[in-house]
């Protein structure tokens, strides 16, 4: 068995390396892919030619390039159920608080919640997409993150379309003890998966870190909403809440074009 060791400039966050994983799933030759996000490096176990390989690694335009490759003895690869289970339940969270928010967005008329509940959506598709077509064909693959990405942006735009809509006429206050209580329950979740990938058996692993990293953003997002109903009430307007759901929209937009790199 051999050990090949690329530097991809460009991943920085687990979109990238779900590209990859989907882009090198299918070459018979590999036996497992180490990630290391971030030191930027790529480690594929392999036998055989690597030409295919680092054909496949470049064709993504992600900066790869091969760093060595040297014989190794036969390596022993952990079982990643634990890991998968603890995605998996952080996906339920994740697509739950997406569903709660959205409602709560539209019943209590602040834009800031339904942003977030994009967000959340968005953490559920990058999360779904490298679990639930596990096994399954490239070509099935690029459909679903195709269908994810597509989606992810219109919903993004429509929220911007409400917002500009919301800036130019006279909108209602949203309700901030509503968006208050609401971000206050997407905060505890989000400390419920920071808990679980840290009781991870897997968390020292470059892709568990990726994750706590991704989540740890949630939290922001969800501090900033809290903020921002703070100044809404504050200072009876509803400036503060368009002001945070456009930029979550802008990170969700963001999100969807790393998704759709998955369908190419």
């Amino acid at each position: 068995m051999e050990k090949t060791i690329f530097e991809i400039t460009k991943m920085d966050c687990p979109s990238e390396e779900h590209l990859i994983r989907m882009k090198l799933d299918g070459i018979p030759c590999i036996a497992n892919l180490d990630f290391d996000i971030p030191n930027r490096k790529l480690t594929v176990f392999h036998s055989g030619q690597i030409d295919q390989i680092e054909r496949s690694v470049s064709e993504l335009n992600l900066g790869g390039k091969k760093i060595s490759t040297e014989q190794v003895k036969e390596v022993r690869f952990e079982d990643n159920a634990d890991q998968k289970k603890v995605l998996w339940t952080i996906l339920g969270i994740n697509f739950a608080f997406f569903i709660i928010e959205m409602i709560s967005g539209f019943v209590s008329k602040s834009m800031g919640l339904v942003a977030d509940s994009l967000d959340m959506l968005a953490d559920s598709f990058v999360y779904g997409i490298s679990l639930f077509a596990v096994g399954g064909t490239l070509i099935m693959k690029s459909r679903v993150a195709k269908l994810a990405g597509y989606f992810q942006i219109t919903l993004a735009i429509i929220g911007f379309i409400e917002v500009l809509r919301r800036f130019l006429g006279v909108a209602k206050l949203p309700d901030f003890s509503t968006m208050i209580i609401v971000s206050i329950f997407a905060l505890i979740a989000n400390g419920i998966c920071l808990y679980l990938l840290l009781k991870s058996k897997n968390k020292e692993e470059a892709h568990m870190k990726a994750s706590m990293i991704f989540t740890s953003n949630d939290v922001i997002i969800n501090l900033g909403v809290i903020i921002a109903a703070i100044l809404v009430n504050g200072f009876k307007s509803n400036k503060p809440d368009l002001i945070i759901g456009t930029i979550v929209f802008v990170l969700v937009i963001q999100g969807a074009v790393r998704i759709l790199k998955l369908g190419k």
